[in-house]
């Protein structure tokens, strides 16, 4: 029978203690939960389309009370762009990230477990994708694909999944000749029920890590698109804000430096979330 000390709920309260325990994390959990919240809300607060013209051109934050955040050259309303691009940037990490992580998991799964010319094989064509810079990968394929946002996002996911293989595959061979996996074997289970059901269930904390990381990554990623002019144009996006105002960086800085400052505090979040389930994931952290 299990023990209270080492039931599901008690090991939940003893992550969260963790977690709570940083407070770096609980800042960024608190920060991210805000940009959240601005996107999920986005229609409420700016019920229109954020890329029409509701005003003069480069009005300054706080210069009229309906446009507290200013307008940009074409007199477009930043609050409005600001959290609609929130929910642009934040469902493209997400998913960007969720696509990274089956691909890194899936390959890196099979490389670890399988070991011998599988894994020589999967980890050579790894390091193939390696000795292309990511950037110049993500725009190739942007630009043959075509600048939309499933292209972009699945372009991102793409690009960034050599790390979690890594990862994938390491945490694979530490595991795949421990005791409780022998006895598995030993038992007649399916190698497909040892690897889902109890290799990859104890390799996933620092996955978790990785993968909440690559969300920022991603929402970098598709910034430095936009900037460059690859990105969707149908969407207001905070990398597009910042290529379209550096023309005026002189003049009205502001334009770049709002959504420039939406990036930074969003990916430190982020940043500082990973930080945290670093820390509550792994027990040997959390004397820290």
């Amino acid at each position: 029978m299990t023990s209270v000390l080492n039931s599901p709920v008690a090991r939940r309260q003893g992550l969260l203690g963790r977690f709570a325990g940083h407070r770096g994390a609980l800042a960024g959990a608190l920060l991210l939960l805000l940009v959240i919240a601005g996107a999920a809300l986005a229609d409420g607060f700016f019920p229109r389309d954020p890329m029409r013209i509701v005003a003069a051109p480069e009005l300054w934050p706080l210069q009229e009370s309906q446009h507290l955040l200013g307008s940009d050259a074409m007199g477009r309303d930043i609050a409005a762009m600001i959290v609609h691009g929130a929910r642009a940037s934040l469902l493209i990490g997400a998913f960007a990230a969720l696509t990274a992580t089956l691909i890194g998991v899936t390959v890196g799964a099979l490389a670890g477990y399988c070991g011998g010319w599988i894994d020589e094989i999967v980890m050579r064509v790894a390091e193939l994708f390696q000795t292309i810079p990511n950037l110049i990968f993500l725009l190739c394929i942007v630009a043959i694909l075509g600048p939309t946002l499933t292209h972009i996002t699945l372009a991102i996911g793409f690009v960034s999944w050599n790390g979690i293989a890594r990862l994938t595959r390491a945490e694979f061979l530490s595991l795949r000749e421990r005791d409780f996996v022998n006895a598995c074997r030993a038992s007649g289970m399916s190698d497909l029920r040892i690897v889902l059901g109890e290799i990859l269930p104890n390799a996933l904390p620092p996955i978790i890590v990785l993968s909440s990381l690559t969300v920022a990554s991603a929402i970098l990623f598709e910034s430095a698109l936009s900037f460059l002019g690859l990105g969707d144009p149908n969407i207001a996006s905070w990398g597009r804000m910042i290529g379209d105002g550096r023309t005026l960086i002189r003049t009205s800085w502001f334009i770049c430096a709002i959504p420039g400052a939406a990036i930074m505090l969003t990916v430190l979040a982020l940043n500082l979330v990973g930080d945290g389930l670093n820390d509550a994931l792994n027990p040997k952290l959390g004397h820290r």
